[in-house]
């Protein structure tokens, strides 16, 4: 197996183990984000949208219903398993379908979108420069493509928590994957602008709260410590704990910074 087709792997077990927790816990916390994105996507009726890392489709079925039975949305992932909760969502969506897929290898024809969307999954696609051309490739002229990413630990908690918890777990295959990725989001829009997209980056403050500290590690750890051997979780736990839980239990609300890389193909 070559070093991609590892890490590949690698992320498809992550998205497959957390498919139905996602959409228990993740979709409602993550609800406004995806709401951020999908006002910046100035979505018509009649247009064809491609929502990349659909996961469990909370994007791509709100974009469906926007863009009416004129329009189409498919929803692209990795997990066979994040796919299968997606489609039992659907109810009267016939204009949306659900595809296996990555975005460095778009299975579409050039110029298929009038709209490219990507909520909080470009950190963690292994190829960006790819990623970039294979998006520029299948936007029309004019195109426009919105894509929402977290900032740095300082400044956004999921990152934080995610980051400490990952810090006890084997290195992932690849580098420069993962929650706080794209905290600097220079050198995707410079890939982005490589391909013909130039875009801006739009910043808003949105968060979301945990009750207890065991249900944020039970939703948010496994991103991170996929490979945490069972010996160091609860040292893991201690130190996370540590670090966010000014009073070791109860409530507690994460800051979450969001950058919105906003732009047009040429």
């Amino acid at each position: 197996m070559s070093s991609s087709e590892e890490a590949k792997a690698w992320q498809v077990g992550i998205w497959d183990r957390k498919s139905q927790n996602y959409l228990q816990e993740t979709d409602k916390r993550f609800a406004p984000v995806v709401e951020q994105v999908l006002d910046r996507s100035d979505l018509e009726t009649g247009q064809s949208v491609l929502d990349l890392g659909t996961g469990t489709g909370s994007v791509a079925i709100e974009a469906a219903r926007i863009v009416g039975e004129g329009g189409d949305v498919t929803g692209l992932d990795i997990s066979a398993d994040m796919l299968a909760v997606a489609e039992g969502r659907l109810m009267d969506e016939i204009n949306l379908v659900f595809r296996l897929g990555s975005a460095e290898e778009i299975p579409a024809v050039d110029g298929s979108f009038h709209v490219v969307l990507a909520s909080l999954s470009m950190m963690y696609v292994i190829d960006r420069a790819a990623a970039a051309r294979e998006i520029a490739r299948v936007l029309r002229p004019g195109g426009r493509f919105v894509a929402a990413v977290w900032a740095g630990p300082d400044d956004c908690d999921i990152v934080k928590f995610q980051t400490a918890a990952g810090a006890f777990a084997p290195k992932p295959p690849v580098e420069g994957v993962g929650p706080g990725s794209l905290a600097d989001v220079l050198p995707f829009q410079a890939q982005l602008l490589d391909a013909g997209i130039d875009t801006e980056v739009e910043t808003e403050e949105l968060g979301f709260d945990y009750d207890t500290f065991e249900l944020a590690w039970e939703v948010l750890s496994a991103v991170t410590t996929a490979n945490l051997e069972p010996e160091r979780v609860e040292e893991a736990k201690r130190a996370v704990q540590a670090a966010m839980w000014p009073n070791g239990e109860g409530p507690l609300h994460f800051r979450n910074v969001t950058q919105f890389i906003v732009g047009n193909k040429s």
